[in-house]
């Protein structure tokens, strides 16, 4: 089957500088700031980690009212951690809470429960947070992916596949301890171990 991809999303807004402002401030990486002919003018924004981008457009990009956005989601390892950052950063997320249904949550505020999700389970907990326009996006915070949900091994940026070889390098080491032999096919080794770790 062809891969079909998700590339980037649009973003309704009222104020591209205003909104760029905003983005730029949470950290997303500016790639473009284009503006064409009868104030066509779009700014493209790639959140740290992600593959996706968003493409925030005025009226002349897209039919979509600004703020019309409801539910596009984030996911974080680390959700108190995220919200602090955002805090930081001036921005006003909600608290975080989770679904009285599971690790689905329903549109707006219904079965919000207030806190962690318990037990702290992968999927289980978020918050919400908006825009300069009220575009509302949700953190999900999600620790280990279910099987099979992804199959690509990504690494962020250089610092984190370093870290990965080293982490690496370090286990491999116990393995051939344990075997007491060198590992010929360390390769193979690295490759398996670092996907495996990836993917946990």
């Amino acid at each position: 089957m062809v891969d079909f991809k998700l590339e980037v999303i649009v973003v309704p807004v009222s104020d591209l500088d205003r909104a760029k402002a905003f983005y730029r401030n949470l950290g997303f990486r500016e790639d473009i700031d284009y503006s064409g002919d009868g104030g066509f003018r779009l700014v493209h924004f790639t959140p740290p980690g992600s593959t996706a981008s968003i493409l925030l457009g005025n009226s002349e990009v897209t039919d979509a009212a600004p703020g019309s956005v409801r539910g596009l989601q984030f996911v974080v390892e680390d959700i108190e951690a995220a919200r602090a950052e955002l805090v930081a950063k001036g921005v006003e997320p909600s608290e975080i809470f989770h679904d009285a249904g599971g690790v689905f949550h329903h549109a707006g505020t219904k079965d919000r429960v207030p806190g962690i999700a318990p037990g702290r389970p992968s999927y289980g907990s978020f918050l919400t947070f908006t825009d300069p326009d009220g575009n509302e996006y949700v953190l999900q915070e999600v620790t280990t992916r279910l099987p099979g949900r992804v199959e690509e091994v990504v690494y962020r940026n250089a610092r984190d596949l370093e870290a990965a070889l080293r982490d690496a390098a370090a286990a491999h080491g116990k393995h051939e301890e344990e075997t007491g032999q060198a590992d010929a096919e360390w390769p193979v080794w690295y490759a398996d171990y670092m996907a495996r770790e990836r993917q946990a």
